[in-house]
């Protein structure tokens, strides 16, 4: 049974729910059933081409719950469709067969009806055959192949197969959705349903009982073909049918569209080549989705996340809530000079039958709508055998939102009142004294360019791609649903919670997949915001790497906001290091991956990343562990981007955490790739030595931290010394040496001096590396007197050291 969960498309994965399917045999090998033929919960029917089998099942598998499906045979129980969802056979053997009337029954072993197939007509010589497509049909052994009396295709379960159809039939009079299950193990109908409204212009939608949660584009034959996928096929004739199906891809692969419990609608893929399913794409009520997200008359749009504004002419209803719509600023718009304002690059209002007309073969929209003072908008289209038609919104205009991609959304023509079309006029004739004006001030401007060409370019070095991440971003479908995430974490329940930081408290959850995820909830009293926020999903959700954590999702829905991450079940690196009872279960052949899989994510973030980043806050605590206590690296809040041929940038907001800055990087406000290389080589030694930099003491070297006291015994020879004593006998003498050598070349107080992160790595993984003679580390001597400082995490704290230096420093430790 498939478990559905949304991601985004680029994680490329899903998890199964498997179904406990008996020990079966095919009937004779055929794909057909006859009358007078049964199959009992012991047998199958397969297809032709072994691609789909039809048999008995059980749901949960632990239950006696019996249900008859279709399933694809060469994928692990993936059921596509139940004939019984919602009236399974309890504690009984189950029997199907064709009853005298031509139709399917189903037996329990008493002989109780449970099902059946209520065939709109009666044949002589009834034969069933499950074929290729998924399709169980039941026909006249003597009629057409494709003249069927019955198809499982026209009663929907929760899943769409190729050349299967949603909508309305003629011939049937069914009008066909996808209906959800009510949870991941109860197959039984659930609240949501996926499917077309005919009552207007066509457009897909999922409802939740009469309830509109989300929609798609509306759609007239071929008439908005600019965003639609070339495997889907649209099908507008109002006597014949109106419906919606697609095709599988190029590659002719396994592939389904679900509607899941929770409401998304996902496509799944099923590659040959690894044997894995893939998310295509996943259809959600989140952000700019939501139906009524911004209200009548409201206008969505998002780039990172979802934010209302109201059409031209129009103006917030109320300051509590978007929901609540916009009202016109002039309401006068049945008289004498009113217009329209032209919207582009929209979806289209909801087009159902109360907000909409249609006038087939019109050219002038505007006159039709012009003539009508309850007219609010209009649309034009081409429909292909048509022509030039109007399409015309009246009551509302709901669920509007711009699109992403340029030159695939439409062209939307709102009624405004005269006011406001003389206001745009006005403004234009404004517009050419402005021009002139700012002509004379650029001419001025020239004469101290050089000024602000010199301020230009500083910024833009330390700036550089931020186009390039907007842009980057809008590739990207991150967005949850909030009831999902309080579904996976029993609404935040206390006993869920594994954390807090300085972002927020961390609950631990269960999608409906069985996936096991991490949850960072913004605190109304952290100090961190959108910046932060913003950061993390840029940057983590452009890079894929097996020692970076990756982030699943996020949302932002009221006054929540929430990060939601793979959940690392060893915790994080400090966890072990620092406890004196649990660093004893970090061997040394742990440590020393730890540290490799640190680099080699280090240098993936340097070097190898589609963007180049500087990550600033490198410690123990931001070095996640997974079930196999391999390290991911995470917390990308404050990270920042470098450009190709950018080396170092300057800012006057130093951001870190004491003990782990370089010092470059605290006394100047430079950072550079070396920052992060002085923050590994501090977390390298910690690794082996097993103690905590900040606030690090030894009665032999009272006024040195950790950075000194390793300096002073490299220096003596006693090197070895600051091994951690739970390693004696796991490690040979020069192998120590190697690693602590590399971690006083990261650490130098020179940035210059310092190794890159490909020289550190190609060090690490070098058996046979002759020791380099460092330079002094930076802050050897870090017993800084400082004054007036609560040493507990917080933003903003202005320190003073006994030099008078007076350097102000945000901190994120404990995040």
């Amino acid at each position: 049974m498939i478990s559905n969960f949304r991601q985004n498309p680029f994680s490329l994965l899903c998890f199964w729910t498997l179904i406990p399917l008996f020990l079966k045999q095919s009937i004779a090998g055929d794909d057909t059933l006859k009358a007078g033929q049964s199959i009992n919960d012991t047998q199958l029917i397969v297809s032709a081409t072994q691609m789909f089998e039809l048999g008995f099942f059980s749901e949960p598998k632990s239950s006696n719950f019996k249900y008859l499906g279709i399933w694809y045979k060469g994928i692990p129980d993936v059921v596509v469709w139940v004939a019984n969802r919602d009236n399974p056979i309890i504690n009984s053997s189950a029997t199907l067969k064709i009853n005298g009337d031509g139709n399917f029954v189903l037996l329990n072993q008493t002989g109780e009806d449970f099902w059946c197939s209520n065939a709109s007509r009666s044949v002589k010589n009834p034969i069933a055959q499950l074929l290729d497509t998924g399709n169980l049909v039941l026909r006249d052994s003597n009629s057409g192949s494709e003249n069927y009396v019955w198809q499982s295709f026209d009663y929907p379960f929760d899943t769409l197969l190729p050349g299967m159809k949603l909508g309305w039939d003629l011939k049937t009079g069914l009008n066909r959705k996808l209906i959800s299950r009510r949870n991941q193990m109860d197959l039984s109908s659930g609240k949501f349903s996926y499917g077309i409204n005919t009552d207007g212009v066509p457009q897909l939608m999922v409802s939740e009982g009469n309830k509109t949660m989300f929609r798609g584009w509306p759609w007239f034959g071929n008439g908005f073909s600019r965003s639609r996928s070339q495997e889907a096929n649209f099908m507008y004739n109002t006597s014949f049918e109106i419906s919606f199906s697609y095709n599988n891809g190029p590659n002719n692969e396994p592939s389904r569209v679900v509607l899941d419990s929770s409401g998304s609608v996902v496509h799944y893929m099923w590659s040959k080549g690894d044997q894995n399913c893939h998310i295509s794409y996943t259809f959600e009520g989140s952000g700019c989705n939501s139906y009524e997200l911004c209200g009548n008359f409201g206008l969505c749009s998002s780039v990172l996340v979802a934010s209302c504004g109201c059409l031209d002419g129009f103006e917030q209803k109320s300051t509590q809530s978007f929901s609540d719509g916009c009202v016109r600023k002039h309401p006068e718009i049945c008289r004498a000079g009113e217009g329209f304002k032209k919207i582009s690059n929209v979806k289209w209002p909801d087009s159902s039958g109360e907000f909409v007309k249609i006038k087939l073969g019109t050219q002038n929209c505007e006159k039709e709508c012009l003539n009508d003072c309850s007219c609010l908008a209009y649309g034009a289209l081409e429909i292909p055998k048509i022509g030039p038609s109007c399409v015309t919104w009246f009551g509302k205009l709901i669920d509007i939102r711009f699109v992403r991609d340029a030159g695939t959304g439409e062209d939307l023509f709102v009624r405004v009142a005269a006011s406001e079309l003389e206001s745009s006029q006005k403004k234009s004739g404004v517009a050419v004294v402005v021009a002139m004006v700012i002509i004379s001030i650029l001419i001025f401007l020239a004469l101290i360019s050089w000024l602000i060409i010199r301020n230009v370019r500083r910024k833009a070095r330390e700036d550089q791609g931020a186009v390039m991440i907007e842009a980057l971003i809008q590739e990207n479908e991150l967005e949850m649903p909030i009831a999902l995430i309080e579904a996976a974490t029993d609404h935040f329940s206390v006993s869920n919670k594994i954390g807090e930081g300085g972002f927020g408290p961390v609950y631990k959850g269960k999608l409906p997949s069985g996936q096991e995820i991490a949850v960072k909830k913004l605190a109304e009293s952290s100090r961190q915001g959108l910046q932060e926020f913003k950061n993390e999903i840029l940057f983590i959700s452009q890079l894929q790497h097996r020692n970076l954590v990756k982030l699943l999702g996020f949302c932002i829905h009221q006054e929540e906001t929430l990060l939601i991450y793979e959940y690392m079940p060893n915790k994080s690196l400090d966890y072990f290091l620092f406890d004196d009872r649990r660093r004893s279960l970090l061997n040394w052949s742990m440590r020393i991956d730890i540290i490799i899989g640190i680099a080699r994510g280090l240098l993936y973030l340097h070097r190898d990343s589609r963007l180049r980043i500087i990550h600033r806050d490198l410690k123990a605590a931001n070095i996640l562990l997974d079930s196999g206590m391999e390290p991911k690296i995470s917390d990308f809040g404050i990270a920042r981007m470098f450009g190709e041929d950018q080396t170092e940038t300057k800012t006057k907001r130093v951001v870190g955490t004491f003990g782990y800055m370089s010092p470059e990087y605290v006394i100047d406000g430079r950072f550079s790739f070396k920052s992060d290389v002085f923050s590994f080589g501090v977390m390298l030694l910690e690794i082996v030595s097993g103690k905590r930099n900040r606030y690090f003491f030894h009665l032999e070297h009272q006024q040195l931290n950790l950075l000194g006291h390793v300096w002073k015994l490299w220096n003596e020879g006693r090197a070895l010394e600051l091994i951690d004593e739970t390693l004696r006998d796991q490690f040979q003498e020069y192998e120590a040496l190697k690693y602590i050598n590399i971690g006083l070349l990261c650490i130098q107080g020179r940035p210059e001096k310092r190794p890159t992160m490909s020289s550190v790595l190609s060090m690490l993984e070098n058996n046979n590396m002759e020791l380099i003679s460092p330079e002094r580390p930076g802050f050897y001597e870090e017993r800084f007197e400082w004054l007036g400082v609560d040493h507990s995490p917080s933003l903003g704290d202005k320190l003073t050291s006994s030099s008078n230096n007076v350097v102000t420093i945000t901190l994120f430790d404990g995040r």
